[in-house]
C-alpha cells in the first residue's frame, strides 16, 4: 500500500508579485482544495482524485480554467484541458473547447472512447451529445482586461497529480489559454508535453505552451525517471535543456516512491501539495 499523496497548482501570477491580497486568496484557494482533494483521495483512485481536483480549480475564478479563463483576440472563450491515466497508460483531451464549465469532465469521458482527442466545435458538439449544458466561463474582469486590451496573466494554467493507496499515478491539467491568442492556438495542456503520467511518474506543467512543448516536457521527465533517473534529477535536467531559449514553466511531480516535487525557471507559481500528514502552500 502507498500513502496517497497530491500536489496541485495553479499557475504563474504575474499579479500575484504585487498584489499580496490576490496571492493570498489564491493561495488559500489552493489550500482549501488540495486538502478536499486528500479527504478525497483516501476513498477514490488517483483518476478520479485528478478529475475532482481539476474540477474545483476551473470552477473557482481566480484560476485560469473554466471559469475565469482569459478572453482570444476575437473575443471568444476556448478552453483545453487533458487528463492521463497512468495505470492503463490513457490519454485523453479537449482542445479549444467553448461553452462548458468543465472540460475535465469532458477528458474523462473521452478516456473511454477510441477517439480520445477532440478540438473545436466538434468537442462542443460531443459535450452537448453527452448531455453538458450550455455555459459561459466569462466573468466581468476578463471582459474588462479585452476591452482595454490587457492581459495580466497569460500564462496560468491549472493541474493536479496524484498518487492513490494502490500505487496508481493520474494527472490532469486544464488552461483557459494567455489570452488574446490566435483562434486555433493549440497550447501543451492538451498534449503530453504539458500533462503526462505512466505509474513511474506524473507532471503537469504551466507556463509558455510553445516554449513546453518545444521541450516536450512532460514526458521528458517521466521517461527519464523510467529510465532510472530520480524525480528531482529528471526535472532539474530537463529545465537545464531549455535555458538556450529561456523557457518559461514550471511542473508539479510526483514519482511511484512518493516523492513530490516542484520545480519553475521564473518565480511566482502557485501550488499545494498534500504529503499524507500536512497541507502546504507555496510559494
Amino acid at each position: 500500500m502507498a500513502t496517497p499523496k497530491v500536489i496541485i497548482h495553479g499557475g504563474f501570477f504575474s499579479e500575484s508579485i504585487t498584489n499580496n491580497e490576490v496571492k493570498k486568496a489564491k493561495q488559500d484557494a489552493l489550500l482549501d482544495i488540495v486538502s478536499k482533494t486528500n479527504e478525497f483521495l483516501q476513498t477514490n483512485t488517483a483518476l478520479d482524485t485528478v478529475v475532482f481536483a481539476n474540477r474545483m480549480l476551473e470552477d473557482n475564478p481566480l484560476f485560469n480554467a473554466g471559469t475565469g479563463s482569459h478572453i482570444q483576440s476575437d473575443g471568444i472563450i476556448r478552453l483545453s484541458a487533458s487528463l492521463m491515466d497512468g495505470k492503463r497508460q490513457l490519454f485523453s483531451g479537449v482542445i479549444n473547447v467553448s461553452n462548458i464549465q468543465n472540460p475535465i469532465d469532458l477528458t474523462r469521458i473521452l478516456l473511454e472512447e477510441e477517439d480520445r482527442v477532440l478540438s473545436g466545435e466538434q468537442a462542443e458538439d460531443y459535450a452537448r451529445i453527452k448531455k453538458f449544458p450550455k455555459y459561459n466561463p466569462e466573468i466581468p474582469q476578463r471582459r474588462e482586461e479585452y476591452e482595454q486590451n490587457l492581459a495580466t496573466s497569460r500564462t496560468s494554467t491549472v493541474g493536479c497529480v496524484a498518487l492513490d493507496a494502490d500505487g496508481n499515478i493520474a494527472v490532469g491539467t486544464s488552461t483557459g489559454g494567455k489570452g488574446f491568442e490566435i483562434p486555433g492556438r493549440v497550447s501543451d495542456s492538451a498534449t503530453v508535453a504539458g500533462n503526462y503520467a505512466t505509474n513511474d511518474a506524473g507532471v503537469s506543467v504551466t507556463g509558455v505552451g510553445e516554449d513546453i512543448i518545444n521541450a516536450s516536457l512532460a514526458s521528458k521527465i517521466v521517461t527519464r525517471v523510467i529510465d532510472g533517473m530520480p524525480l528531482k534529477a529528471a526535472a532539474d535536467k530537463s529545465f537545464t535543456e531549455m535555458k538556450p531559449y529561456d523557457g518559461f514553466a514550471g511542473v508539479i511531480c510526483i514519482d511511484k516512491a512518493g516523492n513530490i516535487y516542484h520545480t519553475d525557471s521564473h518565480p511566482y507559481m502557485v501550488y499545494a501539495y498534500h504529503d499524507g500528514v500536512n497541507a502546504v502552500t507555496f510559494p
